[in-house]
């Protein structure tokens, strides 16, 4: 696997734990609880955003580790 897949991967893996973590906010009824989730859920959202930006950066420098659209689709089907 490459760095742009690794990066890729944990991305998307991530995308998905602010997901499930917006999802417990809604779902519960606890005030302190819910601030908990939205809390963690903007945090794990700008760290997200700090990988898509080294993302573009490791593509940018290596074409290699570039991923067609295809195979960014392909990743985000396994979880």
């Amino acid at each position: 696997m490459t760095v742009g897949q690794k990066l890729h991967q944990t991305v998307a893996t991530l995308e998905s734990a602010v997901g499930n973590l917006k999802s417990f906010a809604l779902d519960t009824q606890d005030q302190s609880a819910k601030q908990q989730f939205d809390l963690y859920a903007r945090q794990i959202d700008q760290i997200v955003q700090g990988l898509k930006q080294r993302t573009n950066y490791v593509e940018g420098q290596e074409p290699a580790y570039k991923m067609s659209p295809q195979g960014k689709t392909q990743s985000k089907r396994q979880f």
